[in-house]
């Protein structure tokens, strides 16, 4: 079975890969395989074949699948993958709900155990790099929150945008700007009061996690391909998604009640297409904006994952097929 290059949302339509599939196929219940690579990399698809193969269930280590109904946008896998392979992580809360890192370390790490007590190896894909942290290194926790700097800061963004406090970000924090979604209020607000608070950059007090040692039940697959070519897929996907009903799809979320979050709202995809609803842009400025702010999200995973030095790298051309990521992929677990 062969696959055209690209990002093909329906990936998980597919029939399975019968050629690796079998009932011998097993792991030790103890280890723990992260797949991870920027968005529209193709990590999905490997979670899903590996968890076939390996009788395995998979963990969602995503920051916005976790809200139901955020579907199109997120590009989760469909209700038909999630028959055939158990997933977990996803559907978790409603998109009114504020959900953070601490609570998704909680119920990932319940979850692991679960798997753990099933004889199964748990496969978790993602993703969002903080939840990827929390679960390898261990929770930063930081300054506390100061209600008196938060309370500024969100006056700031009344008065003068949350681009205004996005820049300032850039200016005091390099590293922290670039994998934060310019969107997301909530992070930014708690990196600038980190910088206020500490006087250091939340990036710096981070390093502690960065080259460090993780468990030996770990074992971290990576996906890349050249910058040009992931760009390409991330244009092809965001058209994609745009075709497969995500206009409709927020339009739908935002008649609900009680509203969306701030963090649902920040999300990219959905940030987008909520001003374009509201007139502020018209959909081919939404379309390019969103197709912009994914290749920047990507251009800060990149960056992020030159700090990991114990990622198992697989290299892919647009020639790549999913047998063949697969096959690599079973190569780098068999060789442990």
């Amino acid at each position: 079975m062969r696959l055209p290059p690209g990002p093909l949302l329906p990936w998980y339509k597919l029939a399975s890969i019968a050629s690796f599939a079998g009932s011998d196929n097993k792991m030790t219940p103890s280890k723990r395989i992260l797949v991870m690579g920027v968005t529209a990399s193709g990590k999905g698809r490997l979670a899903f074949d590996l968890a076939q193969h390996l009788r395995g269930e998979i963990i969602s280590v995503d920051s916005m699948k976790v809200y139901r109904r955020m579907d199109v946008g997120t590009a989760k896998p469909s209700k038909e993958a999630q028959s055939r392979v158990p997933y977990h992580m996803i559907d978790v809360v409603e998109p009114s709900e504020a959900y953070d890192v601490a609570t998704f370390y909680e119920q990932a790490t319940r979850m692991m155990e679960q798997i753990q007590r099933r004889e199964r190896p748990a496969i978790l894909v993602g993703g969002t790099a903080l939840y990827i942290k929390a679960l390898l290194f261990g929770l930063f926790a930081g300054p506390a929150a100061d209600d008196v700097v938060r309370q500024r800061l969100k006056q700031r963004i009344e008065r003068e945008g949350l681009d205004s406090l996005h820049r300032e970000l850039v200016r005091v924090d390099p590293p922290a700007a670039a994998r934060i979604n310019p969107h997301d209020e909530r992070r930014i607000i708690r990196a600038l009061e980190v910088f206020e608070l500490a006087g250091r950059p939340i990036s710096s007090l981070q390093t502690q996690f960065d080259g460090g040692e993780i468990a030996t039940e770990w074992t971290v697959i990576g996906l890349r391909r050249d910058k040009d070519l992931e760009s390409r897929r991330i244009n092809a996907r965001v058209k994609a998604m745009v075709q497969g009903g995500l206009i409709e799809e927020v339009r739908s979320l935002l008649a609900e009640e009680p509203s969306l979050s701030k963090q649902a709202r920040s999300a990219i995809g959905y940030a987008e297409i909520i001003d374009h609803l509201a007139g502020i842009m018209d959909r081919e400025e939404c379309v390019e904006r969103i197709k912009i702010n994914t290749r920047r999200l990507a251009k800060g995973q990149r960056t992020w994952f030159k700090t990991f030095p114990f990622v198992h790298w697989i290299t892919l051309t647009d020639q790549s097929t999913p047998e063949e990521i697969l096959r690599k992929a079973l190569g780098v677990l068999g060789k442990l």
